[in-house]
């Protein structure tokens, strides 16, 4: 028999209910608006400014950025440096959070503390140019995968997940003549999925929006990422002055429009990725950071 409510309680829910209702709408109004504006025309824009809905769509935007050859190939940039940086994050992730969650590891405090230094202080931006400069790494994809290979955020976390995992199942896959890699990729893997899921997701985020490093070790436009080559569209259709063998455009559309299609551009891909490890997003996280 279901319980029947007070009169209160059911003002508190039509309250809290229009409450998340709005706070909800807050968040999805200025994605509305970039998508609208994306498919503006400039008139409308200049005379409406803000719009959820042009009245005239135009393709202009999207003619432009995709006029260019080089954005398909900057597409797959981006693409392999997402699925093999997340990978090679993951592996040596895991790799080093394993031990250190293990008791029995010798020099471990320091080694965690040594990691822990890193998220305080780091070598700074000139010092990392100068190593990535001698390990030959300069216009080389290894650039942007290498140096941030292990967050150590994440990795405190991961370490923090395996931890929870009982004592028993190591030492009953040791008694069944288990090694220690046997152990770690066919017991301790299989059971971190969710937390597996969940970091991967925040490496495949980063790396997808890798411009900074990318403008610093990539001179080749041919190897541009895609966050640079839209940034470069970005710059010409404002009349800036950039590397026009980038673009092959014989008309320049709207500047708010292209920057509200380059914002589309670069972010509808990553969220598409999103849904499907959503179920594993709030688990994993929470898995790894109820023990410290």
């Amino acid at each position: 028999m279901p319980i029947k409510q007070s009169w209160g309680s059911r003002i508190f829910d039509s309250v809290n209910v229009t409450l998340l209702a709005i706070f909800a709408l807050l968040t999805v109004i200025p994605f509305i608006y970039v998508i609208a504006g994306s498919f503006a025309t400039q008139k409308e824009l200049m005379l409406r400014g803000f719009i959820l809905f042009p009245t005239e769509f135009s393709l202009d935007a999207y003619k432009y950025i995709f006029s260019t050859q080089t954005l398909v190939r900057s597409l797959g940039v981006t693409i392999f440096i997402t699925i093999a940086g997340t990978l090679i994050n993951i592996f040596f992730t895991c790799l080093m959070a394993y031990p250190l969650a293990r008791k029995d590891m010798d020099f471990r405090k320091p080694i965690l503390m040594m990691v822990v230094f890193t998220m305080l202080f780091s070598g700074g931006m000139i010092p990392t140019f100068l190593v990535v400069k001698q390990l030959g790494m300069i216009d080389s994809y290894w650039s942007l995968l290498i140096p941030n290979a292990i967050s150590a955020f994440n990795l405190i976390i991961m370490r923090n997940f395996f931890q929870q995992l009982p004592d028993g199942l190591e030492e009953s896959a040791k008694i069944d003549g288990c090694n220690d890699l046997g152990i770690f990729f066919r017991i301790v893997l299989p059971l971190s999925m969710p937390a597996i899921a969940t970091f991967s997701l925040f490496y495949a985020v980063g790396h997808w929006n890798t411009f900074f490093n990318a403008i610093l070790y990539i001179n080749d436009n041919t190897k541009w990422p895609i966050q640079v080559l839209l940034r470069q569209i970005v710059i010409l259709a404002s009349g800036g002055v950039g590397d026009s063998t980038a673009m092959e455009a014989d008309f320049v559309p709207p500047e708010q429009s292209v920057k509200m299609a380059v914002i589309v551009v670069s972010t509808l891909p990553i969220l598409l990725v999103y849904p499907f490890l959503q179920k594993h997003f709030a688990k994993g996280v929470l898995l790894g950071s109820v023990k410290g």
